[in-house]
């Protein structure tokens, strides 16, 4: 049994919008101007992300690109129902931050679980470089979770070991 890569590019593209979607949603919401930046930033590059996937996609069913990114969010997707609820109950930068990381790093290992099985060089480059991408989101979420938290930046870090 083989798997349908183009089916799994178009759940891609869709995943990617989902994000986008997880972003846009708790960037409205956050009260903390430079959190609201870095989901901001995310939901931009989740935007380009549906984009590599979009130019190897060889279906019919989305004709344009821009159209189906800026359709209503896709409420029963786990990015979106996550996020939604996170609004619903006492929403704060902390959880959404968490939450995020948590999606980044699953987001991450099927990208490369995808990348490792498809045949296509082509298409397992843009596997590949968007779980590149995926964790660079993971580390710029997981920096601002720190200066959120009030914990020692690693830019600040050596710092504080040498004193």
């Amino acid at each position: 049994m083989g798997i349908d890569v183009q089916e799994a590019v178009k759940r891609s593209i869709q995943t990617e919008k989902n994000a986008m979607n997880f972003y846009q949603l708790g960037a409205q919401k956050m009260k903390d101007p430079a959190a609201r930046r870095v989901f901001d930033l995310l939901a931009k590059e989740e935007r380009e992300h549906a984009g590599h996937f979009y130019k190897i996609y060889t279906g019919t069913d989305i004709p344009s690109l821009d159209a189906f990114l800026d359709l209503p969010p896709d409420n029963e997707s786990s990015w979106v129902s996550t996020i939604s609820r996170l609004i619903s109950e006492d929403f704060n930068e902390q959880k959404a931050m968490e939450s995020a990381l948590e999606r980044e790093k699953n987001l991450e290992k099927s990208l490369l679980e995808m990348a490792a099985v498809v045949q296509d060089a082509q298409i397992r480059a843009v596997y590949e470089l968007n779980a590149k991408e995926t964790r660079h989101h993971y580390e710029m979420i997981e920096s601002e979770y720190a200066r959120l938290m009030g914990m020692v930046h690693e830019s600040d870090m050596d710092t504080f070991v040498r004193e």
